[in-house]
C-alpha cells in the first residue's frame, strides 16, 4: 500500500510539479489549493503527510497547521515557504510542523525529508499500537504484572490463574532476570490470601546462621545476642503466603526444617521446644537445576517434590523474542514519564538491535537498557547510538538466523519470515524473492503468524541514512 501525501499550495504549477515528483518516488498524491479544500480531503482520504504553503487565500498555512495539529496529531506537516517568510516557518515548527523547505525547492532535499517524516510517523503509530496492545494484555491478564503475547508467556499466565486459588506449593524456575518474583507476586495477588501477609525471603542474601533464625524466629537467650523472643518469617506469614527466593542456596539443616513445615505445617523457633502451627502457602523460586543439585547431594529429593507440586517455568526472552517489542515499549513509556521526556518510539535500527541481542540478563537487562536509552536520548525517538555499545553492535548481526534446538517447524518458519522481513527492510517483494515463495503465500503466512503489526518491520520508505 502506497503512502498518501497531500500537497497544499495556491500556485497551480507548484502543486502539479510537486505532485509529479512525489508520484515518481512511489507515493499517491492529493492536491488542494487552500487550507479549506485540504481539510475536506483529510476527512475523505487516509493522508500520511501534508506539504503546505504558508501564504494562501481563505485558510492560510498557519491556520491549516493548527487544525491539523488538533485533528490529526500524528500526521507530519512540512511547511513550504519563500525566503521572506523563513521566520514564520520557524514559528510554525514551534506550533507542531515537522520541518520546512524554502522555495525554489530542492527536490533531492524534499525526497529525503519526506522519507524521514514518514518514517517518524510510522514509528509513532507503531509505538501507539504497542501501547494499545499492552493495555489489552494487562486487562486480559488481570492481576499479573507481566507483559507478553508469546505462547510461552500465555501458558505462564494460565498457570498463574489456575494455581492461585489453591493451596498447592509452587516452584518457579528460570534464569536470573526473567521475573520469577513477579510470578510469585501474581500468584499471591490473584489468590484468596491477597489480604493476608505476603512475606519474601531472599535466601541467597542471608548467611547460614542468620537464615534459620530469619525463617523460624528464636527464643530469648537462644544464642549470643538473642536478647528477646523474635518471630520468624514463617510465623509472620501465617494465613498468607511466603516466597522463598533462590531456594537452591539453603543448607541441608534448614532444608529439613522447611520440609517439616511442608509436611506437618509446624516448626519450632530456634532455641524453643514448643511446636508452632501455621497456615502458609509456600512459593519458591530458583535459577538452579535442582535435579542436578539432588544428584550432587546438595538438595534433598523429598523437599524438591514437596516444593514442586506445580512448576512454573519462565523462558528467557531470547526464546520468546516476539515479546521484546511489547516489553521495550512498556519500559519506554515508564521511563519517559519518570524522566519527563516526550519520547514517541524506537527507531527501526535500534529496534533491530534489541531484537538481535541475546539478553543474557533477560528482562532485567532489557529494562535497564531502556532506562539508560531514555536518559541518554536527546530526541523524540530512541536511536541506535542511545543503546549500550554491546547491544547496538548486535544491529549488524542481521544476515544470519539462529534457531534454538527444540524449536517447532511452525515456530522456525515464523522466525525465518520475521527475520527475513527485517533484513529486507520490510520489502515483501524482496522477502518473497529471498525465501523463494510467491507474494500471495508470503502475505498469507504473515497474516497466519500475526506478523503484520510487529514494530520490528522496517518501513521500506525509511531514509537511507536512518
Amino acid at each position: 500500500m502506497k503512502f498518501q501525501i497531500l500537497v497544499v499550495d495556491d500556485e497551480k504549477n507548484i502543486r502539479l510539479g510537486l505532485s509529479k515528483a512525489l508520484e515518481l518516488d512511489g507515493y499517491e498524491v492529493f492536491v488542494a489549493e487552500d487550507g479549506s479544500e485540504a481539510m475536506k480531503i483529510m476527512v475523505k482520504a487516509n493522508i500520511d503527510l501534508v506539504l503546505t504553503d504558508l501564504r494562501m487565500p481563505k485558510v492560510s498555512g498557519e491556520e491549516l497547521l493548527k487544525k491539523l495539529s488538533s485533528a490529526y496529531p500524528t500526521v507530519p506537516v512540512i511547511i513550504l515557504t519563500g525566503h521572506g517568510t523563513v521566520e514564520n516557518a520557524v514559528n510554525a515548527m514551534r506550533d507542531g510542523a515537522y520541518d520546512f523547505l524554502t522555495k525554489p525547492l530542492n527536490l533531492d532535499r524534499l525526497s529525503l525529508l519526506v522519507k524521514r517524516a514518514l518514517s517518524s510517523r510510522e514509528m509513532v503509530l507503531k509505538h501507539r499500537e504497542l501501547q494499545e496492545e499492552i493495555k489489552k494484555l494487562e486487562n486480559r491478564k488481570n492481576k499479573t504484572n507481566f507483559i507478553g503475547k508469546s505462547s510461552q508467556m500465555q501458558r505462564v499466565f494460565d498457570l498463574i490463574q489456575q494455581v492461585a486459588s489453591t493451596k498447592a506449593s509452587v516452584l518457579i524456575t528460570g534464569e536470573s532476570g526473567v521475573g520469577k518474583e513477579l510470578v510469585a507476586d501474581a500468584i499471591h495477588e490473584s489468590s484468596q490470601r491477597v489480604d493476608k501477609p505476603f512475606i519474601k525471603v531472599h535466601c541467597a542474601a542471608l548467611s547460614e546462621s542468620l537464615l534459620e533464625s530469619e525463617l523460624f524466629g528464636h527464643e530469648k537467650g537462644a544464642f549470643t545476642g538473642a536478647a528477646q523472643q523474635r518471630k520468624g518469617r514463617f510465623e509472620m506469614s501465617d494465613g498468607g503466603s511466603i516466597f522463598l527466593d533462590e531456594i537452591g542456596e539453603i543448607n541441608p539443616s534448614v532444608q529439613i526444617k522447611i520440609l517439616r513445615v511442608l509436611q506437618e505445617r509446624e516448626f519450632e523457633r530456634v532455641g524453643g521446644n514448643r511446636p508452632i502451627s501455621i497456615d502458609t502457602r509456600i512459593i519458591a523460586a530458583t535459577n538452579r537445576d535442582l535435579k542436578n543439585e539432588i544428584a550432587e547431594g546438595n538438595f534433598r529429593e523429598d523437599l524438591y517434590y514437596r516444593l514442586n507440586v506445580v512448576n512454573i517455568h519462565i523462558p528467557p526472552i531470547r526464546e520468546r523474542k516476539e515479546d521484546i517489542p511489547l516489553l521495550a515499549s512498556a519500559f519506554l513509556k515508564e521511563f519517559s514519564e519518570e524522566n519527563n521526556k516526550a519520547i514517541e518510539g524506537i527507531d527501526n535500527k535500534a529496534a533491530m538491535a534489541l531484537y538481535n541481542y541475546s539478553w543474557p540478563g533477560n528482562v532485567r537487562e532489557l529494562r535497564n537498557c531502556m532506562e539508560s536509552a531514555v536518559v541518554l536520548s536527546r530526541g523524540h525517538f530512541i536511536m541506535l547510538h542511545d543503546l549500550p555499545p554491546d547491544i547496538s553492535a548486535s544491529a549488524e548481526d542481521s544476515s544470519s538466523i539462529r534457531i534454538p534446538m527444540g524449536t517447532t517447524m511452525a515456530e522456525s518458519e515464523k522466525l525465518i519470515i520475521r527475520s527475513t522481513l527485517n533484513f529486507a527492510g520490510g520489502n515483501k517483494s524482496k522477502t518473497s524473492e529471498i525465501l523463494g515463495i510467491g507474494r500471495k503465500t508470503l502475505h498469507r503466512k504473515i497474516h497466519d503468524y500475526g506478523l503484520e503489526d510487529e514494530f520490528l518491520k522496517t518501513s521500506k520508505q525509511e531514509a537511507s541514512d536512518g
